[in-house]
């Protein structure tokens, strides 16, 4: 069988897969236990992730899990039905509801609050993934960006004709690791950045 992949650093695949197809292709073993996300129709390799990339998601959920409690859950690195054909799977991911949700409703389309943590995949993270999420209505999106030891902080979506998902991020700032953070829906809940970086 050809390669379905794209490569995660030079695109080079213009067809189209379904969300079917792609559990299809899963089903059957194809992408061989590697680490892969459907966007927009295509299937994407993902680069292999560090140890620090490792210990900064353990860091986010542990803080995560002191604010959501019983009623939320924090999915790590599973997907989001974010489009028709479209399933990222992002670091870290706040729903509403219990786990066995899913197995009736089937994957979440939309969360409160989306972490990714960054090392070769910041330029991504900040640009398609921003694109993504916002398209999806997720109003908060955190990026740990660990070599440089900040937070990006992608907030309140608005409607924009001009991107290609027909929303964008209205306020997007960057955090120091000297300062704290809120979850938009637990504000009266702070974080230190510092807690979140390895």
């Amino acid at each position: 069988m050809s390669r379905v992949l794209q490569t995660f650093e030079k695109p080079r695949r213009k067809t189209r897969w379904s969300y079917e197809e792609y559990y299809q292709m899963a089903e059957a073993g194809v992408f061989d236990n590697q680490r892969v996300e459907l966007i927009n129709g295509e299937i994407l390799e993902m680069p292999p992730q560090g140890e620090s990339h490792d210990v900064a998601i353990l860091l986010a959920t542990r803080e995560l899990s002191t604010i959501f409690g019983k009623g939320y859950v924090i999915r790590t690195q599973m997907p989001l039905r974010t489009g028709v054909n479209e399933e990222p799977e992002p670091d870290l991911a706040v729903v509403i509801g219990d786990p066995r949700d899913t197995l009736t409703t089937g994957r979440p389309r939309s969360a409160l609050l989306v972490v990714e943590a960054a090392v070769i995949t910041l330029e991504y993270d900040l640009k398609e993934k921003a694109e993504i999420y916002a398209g999806a209505g997720i109003e908060d999106y955190w990026v740990i960006d660990i070599e440089a030891r900040h937070l990006h902080v992608h907030r309140r979506t608005i409607p924009d004709a001009t991107v290609a998902r027909g929303r964008r991020y209205s306020q997007i700032e960057v955090l120091e690791e000297s300062g704290l953070i809120s979850p938009l829906s637990m504000p009266n809940h702070p974080i230190r950045i510092m807690d979140l970086l390895p």
